[in-house]
């Protein structure tokens, strides 16, 4: 089964219903990149008049670990994943429609390959960046992914 935008949409609604119901959603996923989106609305506010900032962090995890999702499933291999440490950084408050892309799934390629070849666990830093409806940057967070064969 090769894992699409809206596979993930419907695994989110059954899976992570937070973040469905906060209205994260996958809107282009492939080899390389994966690009999620949010809108800003009453069920993800904050008091400061914008986005949630644990709603950005839904959005962009997802960026990247949908990614890691689907290299796991293209090597066929029984590999375990796990978030070990993210930061964030926030410039602009959140409002509209906040996109979230990662761009960096050759990353994962080398990863898995090195479990594999090993056997032992990898540890790989990968970046989801949430721009705003004018093109600024609001947001940015980083994730430390850890992967090891089961």
């Amino acid at each position: 089964m090769i894992i699409t935008a809206s596979k993930l949409n419907k695994f989110l609604m059954m899976k992570l219903p937070a973040a469905w119901m906060c209205g994260v959603r996958v809107k282009q996923m492939d080899e390389n990149g994966c690009t999620t989106a949010v809108r800003y609305r009453w069920i993800n506010q904050n008091p400061f008049g914008s986005m949630f900032w644990a709603v950005q962090g839904m959005a962009a995890e997802l960026a990247t670990g949908a990614l890691v999702m689907g290299k796991i499933k293209s090597s066929g291999k029984r590999i375990s994943m796990l978030v070990a440490n993210n930061k964030a950084s926030f410039s602009k408050k959140a409002k509209g429609r906040i996109i979230f892309s990662c761009q960096e799934g050759g990353k994962i390629d080398y990863a898995i390959a090195r479990t594999i070849e090993t056997g032992e666990g990898q540890t790989f830093w990968m970046q989801a960046r949430g721009v705003d409806e004018a093109g600024d940057t609001v947001s940015v967070f980083d994730f430390e992914w850890t992967i090891k064969l089961k």
